[in-house]
Formats: structure tokens, C-alpha cells, sequence
């Protein structure tokens, strides 16, 4: 489904902040694959999210999703194979618009739009079923504005917008971090549902090791902007937090650092 080959970034070249990001990484997923991705402080998990986006051009290395090589495109040409959600609930939607607005918006992602605007009964209806899967009583605020919801419902409706077309990859930034343990709890079980439901190849970066242990069916650790752990199968559901804090160490040669996954423990 995607395959990245010797991708190299670095930021600020030839400056004092000259930085490394992703550092001839390379990683194949299968269709159908649920990747979560770990990491400590600066190692790459974003950016590679962000590589894969087109959010800026890669220094070299390919990038291919679903067989096309979408290197040299720029980020609204990828969007046709690819949902996104966020880490800030602020980002996936617009806030002076309403629910539907914004599902419609979605909806016709990577479509030809004329001037005219059409939201008909049949396409709210489609919205309201789709709505009424999250169990937050949404299915009934269609015409309300995104911006009077709550962090939670604000980044369910973006998880409902970046799969209603059903993408080739879901990409998901640490997408509950920035929510109550509760809320998050039942974002990240949403989450669940609908990749599984769609048979989505999804990449989830979280700072949660837990989550990372009992979510999907692989998981891979970065560190300087390069992959130096790949586990799945029966093997990563084995795995315990202090295992992946053991492998990190041996395989990066330093003790893991990132305060809020050491948290999470």
C-alpha cells in the first residue's frame, strides 16, 4: 500500500539549526496494515507523517501509495489517497462552518467543484447515519457550527471527515493527545472501529506505549529519523512497556526520552 525507499530530510541546511529529520528511512506497509508509531523526543514520527502528506518536499528517496509515485506531488494531489487527522482538534475543520458544511467539504475531497452549492436531503441523511456511529448525539446538530463543539466531538467529526471517502492510507498525529484521558479513551475506540470497519491502512503516532502495545498489528520505533525497531504479529502482542523501553536502548545505544510517553507507562 505505501512504500517509502531512502528518504532523507534536513531542515535549515548550511545554518547553526541545521537538523536531520529522516535519515535514509525506509518502511513497506501492506494493505490493510495498523501501524503505531513510538519514539523519543525529535525522532522523526511526524515529520515522516508529514513526508508522506507532501507537507514539503523530501531531500531524496521515493514515496509510492498504492503503486502511484507521488515523490514530486504537492500535498492536495495526495489527498485523493490520503485522510489525516491531526493532533490539535482545531485543525481538521472549520469552525465557522456547519457539521454537514464541513462533512460535505470532505466528501468531495479531490472531486471537480463548480460554484453551486449542493447539500440535498439524501446526502444529510448519509450524514446523519454517519453521525449517529459516534454515539455523541451529533447526528441531530447538522446545521450547528463546528466551533460551539468540544475538543472530543470537534476530532471526532475530523476522523468521520478524513475516512468518508474511504483513503488509501489514514494518517493519525498523536490525534488524542491533546484530550481528557476519557475523551481520548473513546476517540482512540472510535478510531478502532472505523479503520477496522473499512479495512483502512492506517499509521498512528501516539505517546501512549500502551496504546501502541494493544493497538493494530504492528508496531515500529524511530529514533533520528530512522526506524530501529519493527515488531508485529504474535511477537509485539507479547511485548510489555518495559520490553520496548529494553529494545530501545539496545538498538539506540541511549535511554529512552520523552517525558510524556514515560508517563503513559
Amino acid at each position: 500500500m505505501i512504500e517509502i525507499t531512502h528518504v532523507s530530510k534536513t531542515f535549515n541546511k548550511g545554518t547553526v539549526n541545521e537538523k536531520r529529520a529522516l535519515d535514509n528511512l525506509n518502511l513497506k506497509l501492506n494493505e490493510g496494515d495498523f501501524v503505531t508509531i513510538i519514539g523519543g523526543n525529535g525522532a522523526g514520527k511526524s515529520t515522516m507523517l508529514n513526508a508522506i502528506a507532501g507537507t514539503f518536499p523530501v531531500d531524496c528517496g521515493k514515496i509510492t501509495i498504492d503503486g502511484t509515485n507521488v515523490t514530486m506531488d504537492p500535498e492536495h494531489k495526495r489527498a485523493r489517497y490520503i485522510g489525516r487527522v491531526f493532533q490539535d482538534p482545531m485543525k481538521g475543520t472549520c469552525a465557522g462552518m456547519q457539521i454537514e458544511e464541513n462533512l460535505a467539504l470532505a466528501k468531495r475531497r479531490g472531486q471537480r467543484r463548480g460554484l453551486r452549492w449542493q447539500l440535498n436531503d439524501r446526502e444529510r441523511e448519509l450524514y446523519r447515519d454517519q453521525l449517529a456511529t459516534l454515539g455523541l448525539g451529533l447526528e441531530t446538530r447538522l446545521s450547528d457550527k463546528v466551533g460551539l463543539l468540544s475538543g472530543g466531538q470537534r476530532q471526532a467529526v475530523t476522523l468521520l471527515m478524513a475516512t468518508i471517502q474511504k483513503p488509501r492510507l489514514l494518517l493519525l498525529d498523536e490525534h488524542t493527545a491533546a484530550l481528557d484521558p476519557a475523551t481520548a479513551a473513546k476517540v482512540l475506540r472510535l478510531t478502532r472501529e472505523i479503520v477496522e470497519s473499512h479495512h483502512l491502512t492506517a499509521l498512528m503516532v501516539t505517546h501512549n506505549m500502551k496504546d501502541a502495545l494493544t493497538i493494530g498489528n504492528r508496531l515500529i520505533m524511530m529514533d533520528h529519523g530512522t526506524i530501529i525497531y519493527d515488531v508485529s504479529g504474535e511477537e509485539k502482542m507479547k511485548l510489555t512497556v518495559e520490553d520496548l523501553l529494553t529494545k530501545f536502548e539496545e538498538a539506540s545505544g541511549t535511554e529512552f526520552s520523552n517525558d510524556r510517553m514515560m508517563l503513559s507507562k
